[in-house]
């Protein structure tokens, strides 16, 4: 694949036809960069995408006019009488707190173990501090929407992170970025010691599986631009071919899509996994992603 990189002169645009920097994409997009000219800084987060409030019932004008009528004269002596205000609406507030899931026990469950989400009792009933556990973790997986719902997206992000095994995935000294392509969890080892906690991913769909093995990140990229897929791809490492790890550019946890090959994170472990990774830092890529 042969990128092309906004700015870049003669000899950039020759070195990439002689030797092929290639970037993977999941969904061709069209150019989110904004207008030509200039991009945005990459530190500078895009907008979320969110849907609008369903329109309001329409009531309608009436045609009917109002009758016209005529004051009174008051006769002299009498009192004036302010007219009372109207009553305020007495309706009760919904309570607060949060609907309980199908899977409420199984998250509890892995969410004790996992820890680091607040207090969670494991009775499978739905409790404030259950709840206030539950949106912590969807606020920092992105899981949508953050009701504090123990419902299947929920239940499944916590079971991929409960069960990985950072053990399978020392491989010496130095620094290594993992990846488990059966759980779909990426972290990152110093050694034999975890320096980012596992997170989830997103690669390869069936036909652009990622492959297993062990390689070194040998291109990096805070912006890298995908000329077969044209989309951005943020903080791009790339390891193997066109393959590498980049910030995802659609919902992560939409398994009906993957990507042609990338490890797909979310932003913030993105910019981690940037901040962790150099040119040589070590990918080993371990299982197979179901259905691929």
């Amino acid at each position: 694949m042969v990128l092309a990189r906004h700015g870049t002169g003669l000899i950039t645009l020759a070195a990439v036809v002689l030797f092929g920097a290639g970037a993977c994409a999941f969904d061709p997009q069209s150019d989110q960069s904004g207008a030509a000219g200039g991009l945005p800084p990459v530190e500078v987060a895009e907008d979320a995408t969110g849907a609008s409030a369903p329109p309001a019932p329409d009531r309608g004008a009436s045609t009917t006019p109002s009758p016209r009528t005529t004051p009174r004269k008051r006769a002299p002596g009498t009192p004036t009488t302010k007219p009372k205000k109207p009553a305020r609406s007495s309706s009760p507030k919904a309570p607060a707190g949060c609907p309980q899931g199908e899977r409420q026990r199984e998250v509890e469950g892995y969410l004790a173990r996992l820890g680091g989400f607040g207090r969670v009792t494991v009775d499978g009933r739905q409790s404030a501090a259950d709840c206030a556990a539950i949106k912590k973790f969807q606020r920092r997986y992105d899981i949508r929407p953050v009701e504090g719902r123990a419902g299947p997206t929920t239940a499944d992000v916590a079971r991929r992170l409960a069960r990985t095994d950072t053990g399978k995935c020392r491989t010496g000294s130095g620094r290594t970025f993992c990846v488990d392509l059966t759980l779909q969890t990426v972290w990152a080892m110093r050694g034999d010691t975890v320096v980012m906690a596992p997170t989830v991913t997103r690669t390869g769909m069936s036909g652009y599986a990622t492959p297993a093995g062990t390689y070194k990140v040998n291109f990096r990229n805070t912006r890298e631009w995908s000329d077969p897929y044209e989309v951005w791809l943020p903080y791009w490492q790339r390891f193997v071919g066109g393959i590498g790890f980049h910030e995802t550019t659609t919902y992560l946890h939409n398994k009906g899509i993957g990507s042609h090959g990338c490890v797909n994170l979310l932003p913030a472990d993105a910019r981690r996994m940037w901040q962790l990774g150099k040119v040589g830092t070590r990918v080993h890529v371990l299982g197979r992603r179901p259905g691929t």
